[in-house]
């Protein structure tokens, strides 16, 4: 059996806090048995958050291009902190995909990248289900 492959992701780098972090991945399944998006988040000064788990959409089980997100709004004190992201697919019989990684630094003066133009649609699949907290808690 088959993996789910990761093919092409992209990410920015930088973002103002209170933004959107836009993820885009392209990812195939040759069985057509993608089932979701997992995603591990670490945090200098706070650890591993738990697994944020996104479901994939029942006609984006076999290819899928898009771009998950994380919302940033009322998260609080954080400039300048910078995040970790590893994602990978996983199938319905529990297999993953080798994982891609990303890293982001909240920079108040930064504007988001944009992904290279036309590689990858501007679908949305979903958020990622991790809410930030300060390295102070709050």
């Amino acid at each position: 059996m088959a993996v789910p492959v990761i093919t092409r992701s992209f990410a920015s780098e930088k973002i103002r806090l209170g933004d959107t972090w836009k993820v885009y991945l392209d990812a195939s399944a040759p069985d057509g048995e993608m089932q979701a998006i997992v995603c591990s988040l670490e945090q200098p000064g706070v650890g591993v958050y738990p697994v944020g788990i996104t479901r994939i959409p029942k006609g984006a089980r076999q290819k899928l291009s898009g771009y998950i997100y994380l919302n940033t709004a009322g998260a609080q004190g954080l400039n300048w902190s910078q995040l970790g992201l590893t994602i990978q697919i996983r199938d319905k019989t529990g297999k993953y995909s080798a994982p891609a990684s990303f890293s982001l630094t909240f920079d108040p003066g930064s504007r988001p990248e944009d992904p290279p133009a036309g590689a990858f649609q501007e679908c949305d699949l979903g958020p990622i289900m991790i809410t930030l907290t300060s390295a102070s808690g709050g």
